[in-house]
């Protein structure tokens, strides 16, 4: 545990929580908790029903302060906003001065900013209320924008953790700039993420920039369970979106359903294509092959993970994927595309292959190499749990993450020292 003097509580902001998909927002808000920290968690909106599919979801969701909820009770939003506007006018306005400065071009731009200022401050109003000391977010599009708004109309300061990738493909309308820059620090995921922040920031910022890996429970994870004789299992587990690159996998699976006839293959998950991608499945003649299993609890991903064979991860655009750190800490070789972050964590032939995104012919050779090498399976396996139990481990990145809360909460005090990462896996500077 960490020896913190960071004052509690602190409350942790995103758009949807939980989510069956965000699960390791869920572990780091645990961890935190276990280094002594009071953590509340709030969210932008209500989560679906189909993401609560564990016991720890439907806790979390009961706990957790819901904005959009709380702005349908007109009472309450005009109570808010009076209050503010009567007991710091000076902020009200410079928050709705920020919130305007910062929207996007156009009308439905600053539309948007007037909701998220309208929001901003029920969530200020709820965290002055609570004793809130320190806001971090997570996803740096919407939410963020109302949790810098938030803390500039309470003075709480704020943090964000910075994954991507969609974050990237719209720095501008996001206003990463502004977010960096009025940020106490920044998390970032990877190595590329860090860059790209750099990209979108001026260089006096460059040093609040830390890098927090997202991070596994490593011992939820055993060895994979041997049985003989089975049929060959791949397994993905993510949403079922284009962006995850499942039509590219399908087609790879349509080569090799005549090279392994009797592999057999899990998607787990669910999302806005799923029908899409089912029926393009039975166009493939793969419906014997590929089960669509829906969104799945964390045990259940574990369980899943020990019968199953090799991981694939076929995806176009990614940050650091958290499954493929919980499929190499079950001690699976794995296949993934050569994108963003992703080679920080798989070291290409060592403890998993990476293959150019969308390449359906390499993406098939792969899968076939591993299947038909089982000790090169097992040699990678070992391999991917031993790097995920050193750099992406959730208990040491959270203890890491609480060090930097704690070292910016002294901000502005002769005490304060800039955080630095020493003898970790990955630098921070």
């Amino acid at each position: 545990m960490v020896n913190h003097n960071l004052p509690s509580p602190i409350a942790y902001l995103t758009g949807e929580y939980p989510r069956a998909t965000d699960t390791f927002i869920q572990r780091e808000v645990f961890e935190l908790r276990k280094q002594g920290m009071d953590v509340l968690t709030c969210s932008i909106r209500k989560t679906g029903a189909e993401h609560l599919v564990g016991s720890e979801q439907r806790n979390e969701a009961k706990k957790t302060f819901y904005v959009l909820a709380a702005a349908k009770s007109p009472i309450r939003l005009i109570t808010c906003h009076i209050r503010a506007l009567i007991s710091t006018p000076r902020k009200y306005f410079s928050t709705l001065w920020l919130a305007i400065c910062t929207g996007s071009a156009g009308f439905k731009g600053r539309l948007y900013q007037l909701f998220y200022f309208a929001e901003a401050i029920i969530l200020a109003d709820y965290l002055k209320q609570q004793g809130v000391v320190h806001l971090h977010n997570h996803i740096a599009t919407a939410s963020c924008s109302v949790a810098m708004l938030a803390s500039k109309a309470s003075g709480i300061p704020y943090s964000f953790t910075l994954h991507g990738p969609d974050i990237f493909f719209e720095p501008q309308r996001w206003r990463l700039d502004a977010k960096i820059k009025n940020a106490s620090f920044v998390a970032c995921i990877s190595n590329f993420c860090r860059d790209q922040a750099k990209v979108h920031s001026s260089a006096d910022c460059w040093d609040k920039l830390h890098i927090v890996h997202c991070g596994v429970e490593p011992d939820r994870y055993g060895a994979k369970t041997v049985t003989s004789k089975k049929p060959p299992h791949i397994t993905f587990v993510g949403r079922l979106a284009t962006v995850k690159g499942i039509p590219v996998l399908l087609e790879a699976l349509a080569w090799l359903q005549n090279r392994i006839p009797d592999l057999q293959v899990t998607l787990i998950g669910d999302g806005p294509e799923r029908t899409e991608l089912e029926v393009k499945a039975s166009e493939l003649g793969l419906t014997d092959m590929v089960t669509f299993a829906g969104y799945q609890s964390q045990t259940e991903v574990a369980d899943m993970l020990q019968e199953t064979d090799l991981f694939v991860l076929p995806s176009f655009a990614e940050g650091v994927p958290v499954v493929l750190m919980e499929a190499m800490a079950a001690r699976l070789a794995v296949v993934a595309t050569k994108i963003a972050g992703i080679p920080e964590l798989v070291d290409d032939g060592v403890n998993g292959l990476l293959v150019p995104a969308g390449d359906v012919d390499r993406l098939a050779q792969a899968i076939l190499t591993l299947l038909q090498d089982e000790s090169l399976r097992a040699k990678m396996g070992c391999a991917g749990q031993a790097k995920v139990k050193d750099a992406f481990n959730i208990h040491h990145e959270a203890v890491w993450l609480a060090e930097i809360m704690q070292a910016y909460s002294l901000a502005g005090s002769p005490d304060f020292k800039r955080p630095l990462r020493v003898g970790k896996a990955v630098p921070d500077a």
